[in-house]
């Protein structure tokens, strides 16, 4: 595979393969072992992710942004194949995020931009966002549009759609909704709603829309039940949204397949860090954020070619 992708607004864990000493870079090294050439461009400069008691760093502007998309036009290397973008706490980023993406559909109409809308999650029940307010209808007006793929958890897709899901019926009418707003593939990511295998299981609910020669629209429909694991990861969603976009690439047309290899990865990974944190914290001691860091290098091979243990069921 000869792909180039650009990472607009890596999270502060995707950043981490910039430093020599990282243990588990996410986004850019996964992609990477998938076959994809990065150019990463950080949203921010944190020393460590928000999962810590503490952190610091800077938040890069729009201005910024520009400066080092204008650094790469200059090269003429701005051509790529696909766009990732996930966690960004500025609007004004946000908004000339969406300028170059729509540039680089202009040089290349197949291009595909996934987006992971990180602006919050639930928890108990109770959603709150962990990103500004005035990021929502940047995101709702501006990004989902030119969005080809897109990876919210539920409160995310409530956000986005205005409405709220209680049960699978409203969350397909959530994707629906979503849809209808651009992008042609949506994945829930995570919900709080019932699975049929019982308390210890997560649904994840996926939607998508393929043209047939003749001009038709068809829309696949897929539930994933995940096994829950007793612990708070940090980049999980970067995870998620980077290995969908590189098995769609892989099986463009069948999100059923995508996604059992994405979230099979996912568990062989998330199985593999929740063993060694317990190991090294000790019986009976809660594993700390650094101990509950993805052991993304020690799962490559999982990376690469995961056994398949989430099967999809097609609704």
């Amino acid at each position: 595979m000869n792909s180039r992708k650009v990472v607009l607004g890596a999270s502060p864990t995707e950043r981490r393969l910039l430093h020599p000493t990282s243990r588990d870079p996410t986004t850019p090294g996964h992609a990477q072992v998938l076959g994809f050439e990065i150019d990463a461009v950080n949203s921010v400069q944190f020393s460590n992710h928000t999962g810590y008691a503490h952190w610091k760093g800077q938040v890069l502007s729009s201005s910024e942004l520009h400066e080092l998309y204008e650094g790469l036009k200059l090269n003429s290397v701005n051509k790529y194949d696909y766009v990732l973008t996930g966690y960004t706490r500025d609007k004004s980023f946000l908004a000339m995020v969406v300028d170059i993406v729509r540039e680089l559909k202009q040089q290349n109409p197949r291009l595909v931009y996934v987006c992971d809308p990180v602006m919050g999650d639930k928890w108990n029940g109770e959603g709150s966002m962990y990103v500004p307010e005035d990021l929502l209808p940047v995101y709702r007006e501006k990004v989902v549009p030119v969005a080809d793929i897109i990876t919210p958890n539920q409160f995310e897709a409530e956000l986005l759609s205005g409405r709220k899901i209680h049960s699978q019926e409203e969350a397909l009418e959530v994707m629906d909704v979503l849809h209808a707003m651009g992008p042609d593939t949506v994945v829930i990511t995570s919900s709080e709603l019932p699975s049929p295998r019982g308390s210890d299981y997560l649904i994840a609910l996926g939607s998508q829309r393929t043209r047939t020669p003749e001009g038709s629209v068809v829309t696949e429909r897929i539930r994933m039940d995940m096994l829950k694991v007793d612990a708070v990861f940090v980049g999980t969603g970067d995870l998620f949204a980077a290995m969908l976009l590189a098995w769609t690439h892989k099986h463009p047309n069948n999100l059923k397949v995508a996604c059992e290899k994405t979230l099979s990865a996912m568990h062989h990974v998330l199985q593999r860090t929740i063993r060694c944190a317990k190991a090294q914290a000790g019986a009976g001691q809660r594993p700390s954020p650094a101990q509950l860091e993805l052991r993304m290098v020690q799962s490559k091979e999982d990376i690469e070619r995961p056994e398949i243990v989430v099967q999809a069921t097609v609704l």
